[in-house]
């Protein structure tokens, strides 16, 4: 299982939003609107990197608002 958070700026006053499209997705663990230089931050979680890549391209960037994302997985040690 590969986990990460992915880092979102939105279009202003997008946020809210944002967060209520991408909390349906399957392989969404949590997202959160917040303060500083990005609008929101989600949760994710996937059966592999490829899948964690899917996730995020084909359907957390297709959210309409979406101006940015920056993808950090998990690192166990």
């Amino acid at each position: 299982m590969v986990s990460a958070y992915v880092l979102i700026q939105t279009d202003v006053g997008k946020a809210s939003t944002v967060v209520d499209a991408i909390r349906i997705i399957e392989g969404v663990v949590s997202a959160q609107a917040v303060t500083g230089p990005y609008d929101v931050i989600v949760q994710t979680q996937a059966e592999d990197v490829d899948s964690l890549g899917k996730l995020v391209v084909a359907k957390v960037q297709a959210v309409p608002g979406i101006t940015r994302t920056l993808t950090c997985p998990v690192i166990t040690f």
